[in-house]
């Protein structure tokens, strides 16, 4: 029998800046958290979801979820982070083993910062006018600074000081970066680049620890980038999807961008280790790759094992057990996966070693499953955002105080 939602005993600070807005939120965690990452106050997994007590002083607009630490931007452009801080990844200016509740990455105060990105054990911050900072970890220079040093406090990367930095996408141990600007050479790359992960390279070097354009994307208006493992990927502005590094399980790796075969207008792109998630125009969610998560099934009963099939073979497939629902948002952890649906519904599946599921048990689901948040109905509120790191899921959930609901 499954466990209740575990709620909090106070509300979150958050909640409270949120409420004085007149706006209703909440935010929930589960999963693996022995690094503090879950933000409970406890260095303990998590197999039901929390309400948080959150000490921030505004409303949450955007979470980035890494191997184990989460950086939270506040609706204000301020930036605040926790969970594991090992190679100064959290931007606190040491190299702290953990923090177990929201700290302000001081550095940074004296911007106001738009996008934030958290890796395997490293960060990337942008600013309001396109500037960009990196921490943590450095030793494949995914930092971006020239060298394979690492950093416990955020620093400006110089390559981009004449140019405007609109995202930042961190991966196990690299980064992409997109331009605002002409199409040409928009996305860029640094760190490890031994899988693809930065596209083709002139010598077959491990690494770059200087940004690099991303050959293949000439002339193509790309609005995001994505980065997890050892993958990459870009969205055009058209609807096309681009992927390129590490191959998906049966594929061999890619070193130069490549479009995914689909007759469908797409508008997300979420990386895992083994999968891919892509989100169409009409709110159908499909899925590539992950023998955890009912696609591929088994290599040896494929018969790929001792054969890998040209790239041009990847196959999108549509996320079993959705019945029919259309799906608003999606996010992906290293083998697990999670949804929002248009009732504001939150469904997981895959990997559940550490509960990042939600579901109260260990246990892998191949299908999507309901997660219960508490006791208001879904449709209570009116906007629902959601978040995977590596093994855990983040959830917030808003609405106006005085905003119309169902159960009114």
């Amino acid at each position: 029998m499954m466990e209740e939602a575990t709620t909090a005993s106070s509300p979150s600070s958050s909640s409270a800046a949120a409420a004085a807005a007149g706006e209703e939120e909440e935010v929930w965690s589960w999963g693996a958290g022995t690094d503090g990452q879950l933000g409970t106050g406890r260095l303990a997994d998590e197999h039901l979801p929390r309400l948080l007590s959150l000490s921030l002083p505004s409303s949450i607009s955007l979470l980035a979820c890494g191997g184990a630490h989460v950086i939270a931007l506040s609706s204000g452009g301020r930036v605040f982070s926790w969970g594991r801080g090992s190679s100064g990844q959290l931007g606190h200016g040491e190299a702290a083993t953990n923090c177990l509740t929201p700290k302000a990455v001081t550095s940074l105060e004296g911007y106001c910062i738009a996008g934030v990105s958290a890796g395997w054990s490293h960060s990337g911050f942008v600013s309001d006018t396109g500037c960009l900072f990196t921490c943590g970890d450095g030793s494949f220079g995914q930092l971006g600074h020239g060298n394979l040093e690492s950093c416990s406090s955020p620093i400006e990367v110089s390559y981009f000081l004449s140019k405007h930095v609109d995202q930042i996408a961190c991966g196990m141990r690299h980064s992409l970066v997109l331009l605002k600007g002409d199409l040409n050479n928009r996305v860029y790359g640094f760190g490890s680049c031994k899988r693809g992960q930065l596209g083709p390279t002139s010598n077959r070097t491990r690494s770059t620890s200087l940004p690099q354009a991303i050959q293949g994307l000439e002339n193509i208006e790309i609005v995001s980038v994505v980065a997890s493992g050892d993958h990459s990927a870009a969205l055009s502005s058209g609807g096309r999807v681009y992927t390129w590094g590490r191959g998906f399980p049966g594929f061999s790796d890619v070193h130069s961008p490549i479009e995914l075969p689909s007759l469908l207008r797409i508008k997300q792109i979420a990386l895992g280790w083994n999968h891919a998630l892509v989100l169409t125009d009409g709110g159908e969610a499909l899925i590539l790759g992950g023998n955890r998560h009912g696609v591929l099934g088994n290599l040896e009963n494929l018969g790929l094992i001792n054969h890998r099939p040209d790239v041009s073979a990847l196959v999108l497939e549509r996320v079993p057990g959705l019945d029919g629902k259309k799906v608003m948002q999606f996010a992906a952890g290293a083998e697990h996966s999670a949804l929002v649906t248009e009732d504001m519904e939150v469904m997981t599946w895959g990997w559940g070693e550490h509960g990042q599921l939600g579901l109260g048990s260990t246990c892998d689901w191949i299908e999507p499953q309901q997660v219960s948040l508490g006791h208001t109905l879904p449709d209570h509120w009116a906007k629902c955002s959601i978040y995977c790191g590596s093994g855990f899921t983040f959830v917030i959930r808003s609405r106006t105080s005085n905003g119309p609901h169902q159960d009114d």
